[in-house]
């Protein structure tokens, strides 16, 4: 029997490539960090869209109820700048928030920079998914991503979200017991 595979929302969160001014290379970023990561059947779903506050929560909102993702990734948006509004679309539309994901993002990040104190990334839960807010920069996605993976799995075993096997060889999750 062939496991479903889990749809994992990839979003890009930024003006300028949702208006084709540059290319996103967040989105994609994303994705080749997952490729290596998630050994399990998996299956994007990706957006592009613009730093707006309703448009980011509607996006958020309906991948996670309408396309059926168990997992969403941001990146984009998370920085101080009037325009930087993803956390907050995360927390309007998630009923828990899970701020040690920040955390530990931002502490892997003050390692290779100092600004990374400016940073708000963020996760969140709404229903049976996680959100995650990752930095724009695709080095910094990756350093981000490995850092708070290995707890995603059993995050998503918790909320009743499809499963995730990691390739141990690339990332070891975390599943008690295990």
């Amino acid at each position: 029997m062939t496991a479903t595979p889990i749809r994992i929302g990839i979003v890009t969160v930024s003006d300028r490539a949702s208006q084709g001014v540059y290319q996103d290379k967040g989105g994609p970023a994303i994705r080749a960090v997952l490729a290596r990561v998630v050994a399990s059947p998996w299956e994007a779903v990706a957006r592009v869209i613009p730093d707006d506050l309703d448009g980011v929560a509607a996006t958020l909102a309906a991948l996670a109820d309408a396309a059926g993702c168990g997992l969403i990734v941001t990146t984009g948006g998370t920085g101080p700048a009037p325009r930087d509004v993803t956390p907050e679309a995360t927390e309007r539309v998630c009923q828990k928030m899970m701020p040690g994901f920040g955390e530990l993002m931002r502490k892997v990040s003050l390692e290779v920079v100092p600004t990374a104190i400016l940073s708000r990334q963020t996760a969140g839960i709404r229903g049976s998914c996680l959100i995650v807010n990752l930095p724009g920069k695709p080095s910094a996605i990756e350093d981000c991503l490995m850092a708070v993976f290995p707890a995603i799995p059993y995050c998503l075993d918790l909320i009743g979200a499809g499963r995730i096997d990691t390739d141990p060889e690339v990332c070891r999750a975390f599943r008690p017991g295990s």
